[in-house]
């Protein structure tokens, strides 16, 4: 009990157990950030800046390439930095030298070796800049009126609720949920 609640207080300041080791590696992060589940370059973690309000789910940011290595006895590096209310989806890779400005969006997958400005919303392996996030987050606003919205967390959700939103899903395209 007592440790669950250490792990929500830790949650809410933002300092889960991986956030504290990457700390302690090197990587600078901000404040409100969530780092789940993935891979931070071990051998230059010194090189990743990190915004405030961030989500980052299941990627790898390479602060290095070693392409060269074998041939030219070095490795390239460069500085990854995400600026602050950036999301990073599932399995998308932040390559060396690479700079995400502030409020983006990078969709799932994406393979990013270049610079993305701010208020971006991009897709694809290269990834590509297909829109602006204020009007990524428009069009949903007004999605939201129109598909089901959930208001219980799915953590919370019981097995009733988990079938019900599934059948209220399976004749829609989209919901929302917390």
């Amino acid at each position: 009990m007592i440790s669950r609640l250490i792990i929500k207080i830790k949650k809410k300041l933002g300092l889960t157990n991986e956030i504290i080791e990457y700390r302690k590696q090197g990587v600078s992060i901000g404040e409100k950030t969530d780092i789940i589940c993935c891979n931070l370059d071990q051998t230059h973690p010194h090189l990743i800046e990190i915004g405030n309000n961030c989500t980052l789910t299941h990627c790898t940011l390479l602060t290095h390439d070693a392409t060269t290595k074998k041939e030219l006895k070095k490795s390239k590096i460069g500085i990854i930095k995400i600026g602050n209310n950036v999301f990073v989806g599932w399995n998308s890779i932040i390559l060396p030298n690479v700079k995400i400005g502030d409020n983006c969006i990078i969709g799932a997958g994406c393979v990013v070796g270049k610079n993305i400005p701010d208020n971006s919303v991009v897709v694809g392996n290269p990834c590509k800049i297909i829109g602006k996030t204020d009007e990524y987050m428009l069009k949903n606003r007004k999605k939201m009126k129109v598909f089901p919205v959930f208001d219980i967390h799915y953590n919370n959700m019981t097995i009733e609720d988990k079938i019900k939103q599934k059948e209220i899903l399976s004749d829609k395209k989209i919901g929302y949920d917390e």
